[in-house]
């Protein structure tokens, strides 16, 4: 999709042609494979490195065009956010130096990155999820200005009917809505792309169904998001839920979303995936093809399959099945689409090395899973691995081992066999799984050491200061070139580098309020069961309506008889000051200090209640910057 101008269908016939030149393109691949077309005995391998764009104060920085502007490199395209950009790797041969020459490739495009990242002030980080991405960067003026990008929010926005909902659950909770696909633009990833040959495409793509849990639970490294602590691969449920055009209120039936595992094995051909995703998947857009696929194979020629490419690109299955051409020889590849961006790149290439190994190294039995394994397993390891990472277990042909004992007896020395196979340098392959092993020594991938470091971070700030020095400390880090297993422990927080600039930083957002309908007893209780001198009111559509206090409580109580049947809006406040997320803390003091207030209430800009800050907030603020300290020395 990404090398195609697409827009939107303009009428039924419009799409109806499209359909047919779809409908032509599947019949010009099976024709290929019938006729034995396909490049054969050639692997080859590829990468796309993801990027994110930080400020001098570790947050994204969305400057993302005019990087590539200085830039001016074509390996280097865009992504969906102003805070991302994206690498693309010249394919290469699988053999000898091939994994040592694909980092030194990537490894000389990323400082080409950094060099120009410099003189704007902007920093490059390779990491899962940047844990300083908040939701005020999702909005559209951040969505990079690409007419693909507006027309795929819009059509996967028309298509569900509404928001886009969040719910994952992990350590913490994050639950919420959005009027766009931009939480997508969270999501940074290393995939990897592995030539085979066509006629042992279907038992390949299955074995690399089977592996995906254990090779994600090794390289996982995106457990947080806005401050919440959730999956150690978070990106898997986060994509899913981002472009999810099924709408709860509206599913009568079992439908599939268009971020998935998958739900079967593959039985005899590719096509098989191709079909399945023109049958369960609407057709999203159009391009102005005008490639006939099967007249061009009547006339000796090679298609391009231009439709199926796109109709591909809009279903992102986790592995997925890609068609090229090579030096005019069409190919099939498997794109794996799960390996997280970082810690390292050194970190990407063992995992890329661990997953092309065992790739390589398929047991006979594999050639049978369909009869063998039931695939609901295979997808629960999947999703298992996403959750849990290396503290996961899997059902493996059918005994159930953890995570660790399952890589370090069984899939490293497969590995290791798949290598040799290949001629992959010997000085190589002891690196890259040699750096897997040293994980499982350490028990430390990129998931583990951030949820371990911001949980530290944590007993001494709050979540955003964490967000911040963590990000930070994981670019410091990066830099060293020490792989993942070698990072040390976040050291504390120094006051000189804290900083609590915007309200956000300060704010409280774990909220205790009431509806304007409930009982006055119920505020009373919660006031004195949380020790709260405030309490928001809402109605039933969740807006802030209201604001009780200590003050309007005594003096409402004073000045006026008990009376069981008192409601919340009998004595609540409603005209007082509000401030937003971005607001700069010094302003909310100076509206505070102005309206005589100790609280004001956080909107956002839908006029939601997302959070307060106190006069008690302020106090911490003082505290952990040392000023406190400063103003009593």
């Amino acid at each position: 999709m990404g090398d195609q101008v697409v827009s939107q269908f303009s009428d039924p016939a419009e799409k109806r042609q499209f359909t047919r030149m779809l409908l032509k393109d599947i019949q010009a691949l099976e024709q290929m494979l019938q006729n034995g077309m396909f490049e054969k005995g050639v692997r080859r391998i590829g990468a796309e490195q993801e990027l994110v764009l930080l400020d001098k104060d570790w947050r994204p920085a969305t400057n993302n065009m005019a990087l590539l502007d200085d830039l001016k490199n074509p390996q280097y395209t865009t992504e969906i956010g102003c805070f991302n950009l994206e690498i693309n790797s010249e394919p290469m041969m699988f053999t000898g130096s091939g994994l040592s020459d694909l980092e030194k490739q990537m490894q000389n495009l990323i400082d080409l990155g950094h060099e120009a990242a410099q003189r704007r002030e902007t920093k490059i980080l390779l990491t899962g999820i940047a844990p300083t991405l908040g939701k005020e960067y999702l909005h559209f003026e951040f969505m990079t200005p690409n007419p693909r990008y507006k027309a795929l929010n819009d059509v996967i926005k028309n298509q569900r009917g509404g928001d886009f909902e969040l719910n994952i659950v992990g350590k913490d909770e994050l639950i919420t809505t959005h009027n766009n696909i931009l939480f997508e633009a969270c999501n940074t990833s290393f995939q990897v792309h592995l030539q085979l040959d066509a006629e042992d495409f279907v038992d390949y793509y299955n074995w690399a169904q089977f592996i995906a849990g254990p090779v994600l639970a090794v390289s996982a490294n995106s457990p947080l998001l806005m401050g919440k602590r959730l999956w150690h691969e978070t990106r898997i449920a986060l994509f899913q839920q981002s472009v999810d055009t099924r709408n709860a209120s509206k599913m009568q039936r079992t439908q599939e979303p268009r971020v998935a595992f998958g739900n079967s094995w593959l039985k005899n051909s590719i096509t098989e995936l191709y079909k399945d995703n023109i049958a369960r998947f609407n057709l999203l857009f159009t391009a102005g093809l005008e490639e006939d696929s099967t007249e061009v194979l009547k006339n000796g020629g090679i298609p391009k399959l231009k439709a199926l490419a796109l109709h591909n690109g809009t279903v992102y299955k986790w592995n997925r099945a890609c068609y090229g051409i090579t030096n005019g020889l069409p190919h099939l590849r498997i794109e794996n689409r799960y390996i997280p961006s970082g810690p390292t790149l050194t970190d990407e290439i063992a995992n890329a090395a661990f997953w092309l190994g065992l790739m390589t190294a398929m047991p006979e039995r594999a050639r049978k899973l369909s009869e063998t394994v039931e695939f609901e397993e295979v997808r629960y390891n999947f999703y298992n691995a996403a959750r849990r990472g290396l503290d996961c277990q899997f059902n493996w042909f059918g005994k159930v081992m953890p995570a660790k004992d399952l890589i370090r007896s069984r899939l490293i020395p497969l590995a290791k066999k798949g290598l040799e196979s290949m001629g992959i340098n010997a000085a190589d392959i002891t690196k890259y799984l040699d750096i897997i092993k040293a994980r499982l020594r350490q028990g430390q991938n990129g998931a583990n050491w951030q949820l371990h470091n911001f949980g530290m971070l944590l007993k001494d700030s709050t979540p955003y200061e964490a967000s911040v020095h963590l990000t930070r400390n994981m670019y410091e880090q990066q830099m060293s070139g020490k792989t993942v297993d070698q990072w040390k422990d976040v050291p504390e927080i120094q006051l000189s580098v804290k900083h609590f600039h915007r309200v956000k930083e300060v704010m409280e957002t774990d909220l205790f309020t009431v509806n304007e309908e409930d009982p006055l007893d119920l505020v009373v209780n919660l006031m004195h069961w949380q020790h709260i001198r405030h309490v928001p009111v809402e109605n039933d559509e969740h807006e802030l309506v209201g604001l009780i206090n200590t003050h309007s409580l005594i003096h409402h109580l004073t000045e006026n008889h008990p009376d069981e049947d008192r409601k919340a809006k009998d004595i609540m406040l409603t005209e007082f000051p509000v401030t937003t997320p971005q607001t700069k803390t010094s302003d909310a003091v100076l509206m505070m200090a102005e309206h005589r207030t100790d609280a004001l209430p956080v909107v956002d800009e839908a006029g939601k209640l997302v959070g307060i800050i106190t006069e008690s907030d302020i106090l911490q603020v003082l505290k952990l910057t040392g000023l406190m300290n400063d103003k009593a020395n």
